[in-house]
């Protein structure tokens, strides 16, 4: 899960690409919950609904799990919506309510130790999975395999490549913006003795009149730098961010791809166990770790509406279990499937899952956890991903591809959107497929909550799964009779679609299609539509 800045998406993408696609206009901070008519964005007209169709109706407390990365649960706009096991008596070493979890308050964290230690940084699923292929098929060709081992040996061969590339990509990267960093904290330095100044900004730059062809390189390379990111700013500050960046950018060259790291020394199971019952910890929030990501995601569904602080969540009667499963890495199989079946046996009626991954070694574990969901009437929605790919090809897992005919009634894949600024539809980097993404929701810029009470932007299919879940539970709320596959067809059958829109194909500059062809449903998920359907149902049955 890569948490690089704007600024440093900035230098990944080339400066004129990224501003080309829109990211650099400002929407309104609560975008996504606003109408693409009366306020000009491609928001999904929650406040609408709310305003014009929910206003005065009595509605129903639905419980949203998020299996994430940890939420801050002190946070000011989001303490009032976290759950509470009822069954649970806080901190007296006891599991209560026999649920297997001590103390299982608020959530339940599976990658933290019993010492009270967390997982922050862990491998990615390629390394992992690169190590227990090796030492089976490492130096034999496919003629020394056995017929019943040959397909796991084609795939060790992918893996072996792809590991190999990324290994050797995130050395170069580490290498290659370090050498970057450097050189704008030279120019920075040289341009505060130059203008004798405390900071250098893109308005001081344009005082600079020199003949010498270094001070006008300088000038040019640090002035693009600055206008792409904001005018505002000063080089001091894009040099605190891409340092903050560079850590990450440290870690992926050295944890990320480290055959020998293992995390699970920190969570003392038995990694081969897979229906391991009750290890990891009560600390919900995963203290000493970055828990940005889940506070990002929870707040999206669930901030206080009209508490006059922050942000408004999509959905305003919400209670937020909060499971923690993703480290700064990639997911174990083993905890995705019991963060499931944890959220699900504690009385989740939706699951929020933002995360996903290319390789799955216990995928047959995951898919029994969904079919389990699937069997208590619990709607998953899960976030495509954001490598600009066609995932009716390409893998990313968790997802549906199971089963008879796959696309299970109770899962949700969504892709994001974007605001409409400029003509910007979709997300650059959002994964799409008609067979597999079943519809867009907002994703670009979004203003949520942040750890230690603070707010911040973030993009990516992450946001757009929250958006989503938001407001499935914003109609199951107010009609708590519907199942999960009733909001899904009404989610699905109810979005706004772009008719005859065509959007730059994510993953690439140039290349055109209609949005409709992005995702199953060709369309933008909507809000006021949705409660419309429902309410139509509802008067079809009293009927």
């Amino acid at each position: 899960m890569k948490k690089y800045t704007i600024w440093m998406i900035l230098l990944f993408v080339g400066l004129q690409g990224y501003a080309q696609q829109g990211v650099l206009s400002i929407p309104p901070k609560n975008w996504f919950n606003l109408d693409p008519v009366e306020n000009k964005v491609n928001g999904v007209s929650s406040e609408k609904a709310y305003n014009e169709l929910l206003k005065g109706k009595t509605s129903k407390k639905v419980l949203v799990a998020v299996i994430d990365s940890g939420i801050d649960i002190e946070h000011e706009d989001l303490k009032d919506v976290i759950w509470t096991n009822p069954g649970e008596i806080p901190n007296n070493g006891i599991d209560d309510d026999n649920n297997g979890f001590i103390d299982d308050v608020h959530g339940w964290n599976f990658i933290g130790g019993k010492d009270g230690r967390n997982v922050g940084k862990d491998s990615y699923e390629v390394t992992r999975y690169y190590k227990i292929l090796s030492k089976k098929y490492e130096g034999k060709e496919l003629k020394d395999i056995d017929k019943k081992d040959r397909e796991e040996f084609i795939t060790w061969q992918k893996v072996k490549g792809e590991f190999e590339e990324a290994y050797g990509k995130a050395q170069m990267e580490f290498e290659q913006y370090g050498s970057l960093a450097r050189q704008i904290e030279r120019f920075n330095k040289l341009f505060e003795a130059y203008l004798d100044v405390e900071e250098v900004t893109a308005k001081t730059l344009q005082e600079i009149d020199s003949d010498d062809a270094v001070i006008d390189l300088g000038k040019n390379y640090m002035s693009q730098i600055l206008q792409a990111v904001d005018g505002e700013v000063s080089l001091d500050s894009v040099l605190v961010l891409i340092n903050m960046d560079l850590k990450e950018l440290e870690a992926n060259a050295t944890i990320s791809y480290d055959l020998n790291f293992d995390s699970r020394e920190i969570v003392g199971d038995d990694p081969n166990k897979l229906d391991e019952k009750g290890y990891g910890n009560n600390d919900v929030s995963g203290k000493g770790t970055d828990n940005f990501h889940g506070t990002h995601v929870a707040g999206i569904i669930a901030a206080s509406r009209g508490n006059d602080m922050g942000i408004d969540g999509v959905a305003s009667n919400v209670s937020i279990m909060a499971i923690r499963v993703v480290p700064d890495g990639d997911e174990h199989d083993k905890d995705v499937a019991n963060g499931i079946r944890y959220a699900v046996d504690n009385g989740a009626q939706i699951i929020n899952m933002s995360f996903g991954k290319a390789y799955s070694p216990n995928l047959q574990y995951v898919y029994e956890a969904i079919e389990y969901a699937n069997s208590k009437g619990v709607l998953l929605v899960h976030a495509a991903g954001n490598s600009g790919e066609d995932i009716d090809e390409a893998n990313n897992f968790p997802n549906d591809k199971f089963g008879k005919s796959g696309d299970w009634s109770n899962w949700i894949e969504v892709g994001a959107s974007s605001w409409g600024g400029d003509g910007q539809f979709v997300g650059s980097f959002s994964n799409y497929g008609d067979k597999t993404v079943d519809l867009f929701a907002p994703g670009v810029a979004i203003y949520s909550t942040a750890p230690n009470n603070d707010y911040q932007d973030a993009q990516g299919t992450s946001m757009a799964s929250p958006v989503t879940a938001g407001v499935a539970a914003m109609l199951l709320s107010y009609f708590p009779d519907l199942k999960a596959d009733q909001l899904k067809d009404i989610l699905m059958k109810s979005v706004r679609k772009l008719d005859g829109v065509k959007v730059t194909k994510p993953g690439t500059f140039d290349q055109e299609v209609n949005f409709s062809k992005l995702s199953k449903s060709g369309g933008i998920i909507n809000a006021y539509e949705a409660v419309k359907m429902a309410e139509s149902m509802k008067v079809g049955k009293k009927k």
